[in-house]
């Protein structure tokens, strides 16, 4: 049987495990809770489950985003519509960055969760944050434009740096379309390693459970639900602002291009809980992908908006740096004015693309943010270390559902969406029946 390796055939998927991910990974994020909670010591011991998880992620995220890119420009007719298809995308991020940005500072304005703290810039330890702010340096803009580019052309391969990984992509996958048929023999190789690494990813997707097992009993047996106590308030306050972005901006985003917010959290909800164990956005980008390609999405546009979207198109991380920078500034009883305050926006949005890529992100672009913004004291951020991992979780899944709305979007956009496909996808309550549709269909 010949495979079609055309540039938006459907790729194959690994068969569902019994029961499906979505249960499996349900059922080991509430035992992992449970173990966190009655035993905190052995919770904590299963750190390296998680870690482990992740690491086998993030070793063939490189390749799933190389792969998939370099076949998507290739495969366009015209080397312009990737510029255009990329265009659009950013035009897309800069628009709802801004708006996550502007909605945490409208929200912690309304609400003030810092508000009658009055803590003291001086009683704060400076030494607890030291590492962030070094690390908030190497994510200034400078920092951003040294580390996106790669030492060798293979290095990003050996380090798993997505922007790196992003850029070789993008110029081998502009090269091959200007070399044209001479190129086409090399460009049939990736796409047919593409279908084996995809393969891969189904294999490594079905330790899922143990990983997002390991990684919710560290969280709970070191933190504890006591470390939200003091600063509950904060905590809900970026959940409920993070919810009225999704349902709200974004529901109203899908209204309009013909999809229900709902009924896409509901298509990637296995997705989604295991972004919530892991606390880790990355550990679902190849599944995204896929269940993007099956809801009728073009693997070329996939492939461009996805990736870029990971690292620009951020919106928990906009929502979580403004609303914790007013929440400092009201801790410590700082009067921010609107022109420190534009300021503020301002630099926010440069500084979390300037963090992209970076381990821990959310933190250090706030970081970076503050150091530049010399109104809100650095130190203030100890105020919310203890609690940073509680919305790591909440940043990790608004971002991830933001970038799968911006894919669905620009492909509508670019008229590379098959609304019948993705109707039927999203009205499938089945995670594990879709998978089969795809698979069938492959």
């Amino acid at each position: 049987m010949k495979m079609d390796v055309s540039a938006d055939a459907p790729r194959p998927v690994a068969k569902p495990a019994h029961g499906g991910l979505y249960l499996q990974v349900l059922i080991a994020i509430v035992a992992g809770a449970a173990l966190g909670g009655f035993a905190p010591s052995w919770g904590t011991a299963l750190k390296p489950l998680g870690d482990a998880f992740i690491a086998l992620v993030k070793m063939v995220i490189a390749p799933v985003i190389f792969l998939t890119i370099v076949t998507g420009i290739a495969g366009m007719r015209e080397l312009g519509t990737a510029g255009r298809v990329a265009g659009k995308a950013f035009a897309y991020f800069l628009c709802f960055s801004t708006l996550a940005l502007i909605l945490g500072l409208i929200v912690a304005h309304v609400i003030a969760p810092g508000a009658g703290m009055h803590i003291s810039p001086a009683s704060l330890d400076k030494g607890a944050v030291a590492s962030y702010v070094h690390a908030a340096h190497e994510a200034s803009i400078t920092g951003f434009l040294l580390h996106v580019i790669p030492t060798t052309l293979v290095s990003p391969f050996a380090e798993g740096d997505i922007l790196q990984t992003l850029l070789v992509a993008v110029l081998v996958g502009v090269s091959a379309s200007l070399v044209g048929d001479p190129a086409r023999p090399v460009v049939d190789l990736l796409e047919r390693l593409s279908a084996i690494v995809f393969r891969l990813t189904g294999i490594l997707m079905r330790a899922a459970p143990i990983g997002a097992f390991g990684a919710i009993a560290f969280t709970v047996g070191k933190y504890g639900v006591a470390a939200l106590a003091n600063l509950a308030g904060l905590v809900a306050t970026f959940y409920l602002t993070s919810a009225l972005f999704v349902l709200i901006v974004l529901g109203l985003v899908g209204r309009a291009c013909g999809f229900s917010i709902l009924r896409l959290i509901r298509y990637l909800r296995a997705e989604l809980l295991l972004v919530l164990g892991t606390s880790s956005s990355e550990a679902g980008l190849p599944a995204l992908m896929e269940k993007l390609e099956a809801a009728g999405c073009a693997r070329s546009v996939v492939g461009l908006v996805v990736p870029t979207g990971y690292s620009f198109n951020l919106d928990g991380t906009n929502i979580y740096m403004t609303l914790a920078a007013l929440f400092i500034a009201q801790a410590c009883d700082v009067q921010l004015s609107l022109g420190q305050q534009l300021l503020l926006l301002g630099v926010a949005m440069l500084s979390s693309k300037g963090a992209a890529g970076v381990t821990g992100a959310g933190f250090i672009t706030l970081a970076a943010t503050l150091s530049i913004v010399p109104s809100v004291p650095v130190a203030g951020m100890a105020l919310i270390l203890g609690i940073d991992r509680f919305m790591s979780e909440c940043r990790s899944l608004t971002n991830f559902i933001g970038n799968a709305v911006a894919t669905i979007v620009v492909a509508r956009w670019e008229g590379a969406l098959d609304v019948a496909k993705l109707q039927a996808a999203l009205s499938n309550p089945s995670p594990a029946d879709a998978a089969a549709l795809i698979a069938g269909e492959a």
